[in-house]
């Protein structure tokens, strides 16, 4: 089939749908591959580039909507472009369905196959299709820079001879895909980074990368991670709780970059007026809700304001697009894994599996139906684990009485082993010569022994050091071998299965040992 990716129309956008790498890829799975010319120069790639690529390089839009079986493009088509839409066609982009309801009838209406990359549901075999977290990813990058431009200082601090420059104190709000990103870019250019999630369970991600978590006192009694990968609407009492919080913060953060939203949900207001004015002069908001009306209550979507105190607050809505070859080369990585799970005998036939979570989720119209909204995944999102409810606190009565009973068990059947035992060697010792019983003895304690010490010891524990000793302790090799000549078959049998037995642990440990320690050495 022909793939065509024909040149963005939506103002100011500089993505493509298809690079010259990813059109690489796309012809291995048997199609053809086409282009608008000058598609690609505003992200980087020329025609040229194109054509060395095996990239047919068509002059014109009309053209290429007439050519193409599958059209890729990054931003919804206008009512034009959707018009050009066949029954044999197939369109892949960014749609968003539950906004678009003239454009999804207008599509229906032509009978074309719609695969809406922003309803790629959240699942783990979805992941390198989820276009959205791909420019999440790059929105929380740029959104650090675009405050770092914006900010009079440095984000590390500094003791210089001309003096000292404390370091920046950055807030990021809401840990989802765009917030790790902010986080990770902001601890790694030197920031104080602190950040807040409405799902205590990501806590352990945010501390991970650096950044202090902005704990909020609060019972819920919801599943804040439960609505497809997304934190869930919060109560208006933790809404109070929350901007109590914000408002505590907010004179002595110097940097706010704001990340809450939900697909085809209005951005929730987390940062109010008066907390703009507590704000020192100089600090910077980043709004990246601000196409949705933005997180911050001054926010003016894709315009830089500063208000009368001095804070500088950023509304673009075209984070992606500013870096565009990064992001063009991350979202047609996307759709060409959208195109590879289409064409699944890799023959260049394209197969709209409507049994397929992922096809079906993403898929808005197809045989001239609206298959919008989609039914849940027969995989869920992961969402939070429900709450365990708290052991019971004992008394110190409660503790001494079962700590009595648990080591009168322990005496008891400690007691009993070591009865049996002795009952056992006794028995053995009756009818063993004394020379048998020595060796035995022996035996039986180097057992007990090396159960304790070695046999009882956790997986998790053992180490490069652990593996050296059990090669080691195998110097029992040494009695084997000096028995291994004597006559008996049997005690030839033994010593040769004691020698086998023996080398097993002695090369064992030396490989193990070599195993573990190579996960700590660079390839």
């Amino acid at each position: 089939m022909k793939i065509g990716t024909p040149k963005e129309i939506f103002e100011g956008e500089a993505r493509v749908a298809m690079t010259p790498d990813s059109a690489l890829q796309l012809q291995k799975l048997g199609h053809e591959c086409l282009i608008e010319a000058g598609a690609g120069l505003a992200a980087g790639f020329t025609d040229a580039a194109y054509e060395a690529a095996g990239v047919k390089v068509v002059k014109t839009a009309a053209t290429l909507w007439k050519n193409a079986d599958v059209i890729a493009k990054v931003r919804p088509p206008s009512e034009t472009e959707a018009k050009r839409l066949t029954a044999d066609k197939t369109l892949i982009s960014f749609f968003y369905p539950a906004s678009n309801e003239a454009l999804l009838e207008l599509c229906k209406s032509k009978s074309a196959s719609v695969i809406a990359m922003d309803m790629v549901p959240r699942i783990s075999r979805a992941q390198k299709m989820d276009a959205l977290s791909s420019m999440a990813n790059i929105a929380g990058y740029r959104a650090v820079i675009e405050a770092g431009n914006n900010f009079g200082r440095f984000f590390t601090g500094q003791v210089t001879a001309a003096g000292k420059v404390p370091p920046a104190k950055v807030l990021v709000v809401g840990a989802g895909v765009a917030g790790l990103a902010a986080i990770g870019t902001a601890t790694s250019l030197g920031a104080i980074t602190y950040a807040f999630d409405v799902r205590p369970e990501v806590a352990e991600q945010i501390e991970s990368m650096g950044a202090e978590f902005v704990f909020l006192e609060f019972e819920q009694n919801q599943d804040s991670g439960a609505t497809g990968g997304y934190a869930a609407p919060s109560s208006p009492e933790f809404q109070e709780k929350q901007l109590a919080k914000f408002r505590e913060l907010a004179p002595d953060i110097d940097i706010v970059i704001t990340t809450a939203l939900i697909p085809n949900r209005a951005a929730p207001i987390l940062w109010t007026k008066d907390m703009v004015e507590a704000m020192k002069p100089g600090s910077v908001i980043v709004d990246l809700a601000a196409e949705r009306g933005g997180n911050c209550e001054l926010t003016k979507a894709d315009e830089k304001i500063v208000t009368d105190n001095g804070v500088t607050i950023v509304g673009y809505t075209d984070f992606p697009s500013r870096m565009a070859t990064q992001s063009s080369t991350l979202y047609s990585t996307n759709i060409r894994h959208m195109m590879t799970d289409l064409t699944p005998e890799k023959d260049g036939v394209m197969v709209h599996n409507m049994e397929d979570d992922v096809i079906r989720g993403a898929t808005v119209t197809h045989a001239g139906e609206i298959t919008f909204p989609p039914p849940p995944p027969k995989v869920q999102a992961i969402a939070s684990a429900p709450k365990k409810e708290k052991p019971k606190e004992l008394t110190p009565e409660e503790k001494k009485a079962k700590e009595i009973a648990a080591f009168k068990s322990e005496t008891k059947r400690q007691v009993t082993l070591i009865g049996v035992g002795a009952v056992l060697l006794l028995a053995v010792g009756l009818v063993a010569p004394a020379s048998f019983m020595q060796h035995f003895i022996v035996f039986v304690l180097a057992v007990f022994v090396g159960f304790q010490v070695i046999w009882n010891v956790a997986h998790s524990l053992h180490t490069p050091l652990m593996a050296i000793t059990n090669a080691i302790s195998s110097i029992i090799i040494l009695g084997a071998l000096l028995q291994i000549g004597s006559g008996s078959y049997l005690v030839i049998l033994l010593s040769a299965l004691s020698v086998f037995m023996a080398g097993v642990n002695i090369f064992g440990g030396f490989l193990v040992t070599r195993r573990m320690l190579a996960m700590f050495q660079k390839s």
